[in-house]
């Protein structure tokens, strides 16, 4: 199995880095290279540079307006946007909903829906886990009652990313308690402006709101919102989580952020500490031999071969980095990794002026990374998994 770029490969490489350099304003790498607090426009606005170019939906055919991009393409021009300081794109819409949409959607929905997708300009949240809900979604509560052309909609969402900044949210309602519970869930697409909805923002402990709890209460919702057939929403869901398999291994993120992590090291005076070094030097041999697996992957799918089920372990070896990385950056600011955001930048704590703005916001960022081994189905969880379908 050959791992290494092929030349034209490496000239993709070159064009991509080279437009993103010049396209990427510097404002907002900065605040990524740093964990600085990213607004909503600072993204919206990197959505739109990438939507002009046809690149927003770079995971997309050319039938509805993507690149179509092979595997590795696609891989390299995720490494070069992360390794630039070019924020994540926001998933919801270009990566989950709207290839969904291609799948199963009729016509007209994907010509109402995947151009706004497309261009970066409306921005989509995702209605999956509820209160009662999280891992075992099956058992979802939130009710939509057909009542001629329309649904009406009550329940709860929660642990909504972003849901804030939402215009539109593809959820998974129960139209049937029929039979076993997979069977009674249909795919919905909601306007998020319409009465009865209301997002209540869950602040962390980091102090950041990133999660959301949304309410629906008697929403009208059309019955063209629907996507497929009533009742067969759980196919179409696992067809979405299994649409990205490689990105939740969040390589691209893990190398850059390594390079912070040896920076901030260095400022503060611990990089020459041999026992220092040695975590560093351990977490980086961890980073490379995750990307040699997501590599693995991408060269079974370019040669049309099936694709390795690596899946669980992507997820748990990628969360599991996340967390090192965070850790050791802590490590070496000592108490200049205290305070969180919110109080930190307020009051000018952390700027240049006290020297530690390489410090910020490593708390906020320690406390934001403990969720990644428990969304997108628990670590343990995970183990179950490949203990069945990979070990046997």
């Amino acid at each position: 199995m050959d791992l290494s770029f092929t030349p034209e490969e490496q000239a993709f490489r070159k064009e991509i880095r080279a437009w993103v350099c010049a396209h990427l304003p510097t404002s907002i790498s900065h605040k990524v290279h740093n964990a600085l607090r990213l607004t909503r426009e600072d993204m919206q606005t990197w959505a739109k540079i990438l939507g002009e170019k046809g690149w927003l939906g770079y995971g997309w055919p050319k039938q509805f307006g993507g690149p179509g991009w092979n595997a590795i393409q696609k891989y390299l021009f995720e490494e070069e946007c992360a390794l630039a300081g070019a924020p994540s794109i926001v998933p919801f819409g270009p990566v989950m909903v709207a290839p969904v949409i291609m799948a199963f959607g009729n016509a007209q929905q994907q010509e109402r829906f995947l151009p706004g997708i497309a261009s970066g300009d409306v921005w989509w949240s995702q209605g999956y886990s509820e209160p009662g809900s999280g891992s075992d979604l099956a058992s979802l509560q939130t009710r939509a009652e057909r009542v001629g052309n329309h649904y009406w909609v009550n329940g709860q969402k929660t642990w909504t990313t972003l849901g804030q900044h939402g215009e539109w949210i593809f959820c998974l309602v129960r139209t049937s308690t029929e039979d076993k519970p997979q069977t009674g869930i249909s795919f919905l697409l909601i306007d998020m402006k319409l009465p009865g909805v209301t997002v209540r923002p869950i602040r962390l402990l980091d102090g950041e709101c990133e999660v959301n709890e949304v309410w629906f209460d008697n929403v009208k919702v059309p019955a063209e919102n629907l996507i497929g057939e009533e009742n067969k929403g759980w196919n179409y869901a696992k067809f979405l989580l299994a649409h990205e398999r490689t990105n939740i291994a969040d390589v691209n993120r893990a190398k850059r952020e390594l390079g912070r992590l040896k920076r901030i090291a260095k400022a503060e005076g611990v990089y020459t500490d041999t026992r220092f070094k040695d975590e560093i030097a351990k977490l980086e041999v961890d980073i490379v031999a995750l990307e040699m697996m997501v590599l693995r992957v991408l060269s079974a799918e370019k040669s049309g071969k099936q694709s390795l089920d690596i899946a669980g372990l992507l997820k748990i070896r990628g969360s599991e980095i996340q967390q090192r990385y965070s850790e050791l950056m802590m490590l070496a600011a000592g108490p200049y990794s205290w305070p969180f955001i919110q109080e930190a930048m307020e009051a000018g704590w952390q700027g240049d002026h006290v020297g530690a703005a390489h410090c910020a916001p490593l708390a906020s960022t320690y406390f934001n990374m403990r969720k990644t081994t428990i969304y997108g189905g628990s670590n343990e969880v995970q183990r179950n998994i490949v203990a069945q379908t990979v070990l046997g």
